[in-house]
């Protein structure tokens, strides 16, 4: 079994040859919405595929123009299983946004929380710290996706029971093939970010999580089989906690 645990499929030029092809392949794939608006469209691209489900997320770059939507996450979160793209992001061209960020961060959390807890993919780019703040204490089960915080940072992650996501890109720099090394075994998953993210200049699909498993192997040292199956064995269960 493949998974691709973080992917923007409404952002593809061709959205429907994209969930065509993860059907063929027999791929799992959480497609990672950036607002809820998008969820609506987005879901019903894959209402009949059993092995595609649907996140709903408001993405902290995002936060400062598109906030008023949150009642319309508010009116859609009862219905779903999955929230992401959430989190923060402390990036030099977003951290003027840093309040409106937080606001609409605790907002989501609080709901989650409220809510019977849910999965969750985040996003915590030069945010890594004030995000394990946030989640303390919070029901649910954070999916840090392409973690790039320190190796503190990733170790007070790992104390709140944090899940990490990582795709090819990671394996462009010498940061990203550590963190991936120090990351339990048991608490790894793995993810593309296409269509965003990008490999020798190609822009990732989802059926590129094999070359995450073939990384992963190295870094393990280990055979490609063994990865598929441990990622296989992580997600059965982290599933258990719905």
């Amino acid at each position: 079994m493949k998974l691709d645990m973080h992917c923007h499929l409404d952002l593809y030029k061709n959205p429907i040859d994209i969930i065509e092809k993860c059907n063929e392949k027999g791929l799992y794939v959480l497609s990672i919405t950036t607002t809820p608006k998008a969820y609506i469209g987005t879901n019903r691209l894959v209402s009949n595929n059993k092995r595609i489900k649907t996140a709903l997320g408001l993405h902290p770059e995002l936060a400062h123009i598109r906030q008023n939507e949150l009642d319309i996450f508010d009116m859609l979160f009862p219905q779903v299983e999955y929230i992401g793209e959430v989190g923060l992001d402390g990036g030099k061209d977003y951290k003027q946004y840093a309040d409106v960020q937080l606001k609409v961060f605790k907002h989501i959390l609080k709901k989650v929380h409220h809510g019977g807890g849910r999965i969750m993919s985040i996003h915590s780019r030069s945010s890594a710290t004030e995000v394990v703040d946030q989640l303390k204490g919070i029901d649910g089960i954070p999916i840090f996706h392409w973690f790039t915080g320190s190796e503190l940072e990733l170790r007070n992650a790992v104390k709140i029971g944090a899940w990490f996501s990582v795709g090819p890109a990671m394996m462009n720099s010498i940061k990203g093939k550590r963190i991936i090394e120090l990351i339990p075994k048991d608490r790894l998953l793995t993810e593309t970010d296409g269509p965003f993210a990008k490999v020798s200049g190609k822009n990732l699909f989802p059926w590129d999580v094999e070359k995450a498993i073939a990384g992963i192997s190295k870094i393990w040292g280990c055979d490609p089989e063994y990865v598929e199956a441990k990622i296989e064995e992580n997600f059965r269960n982290i599933l258990k906690f719905k």
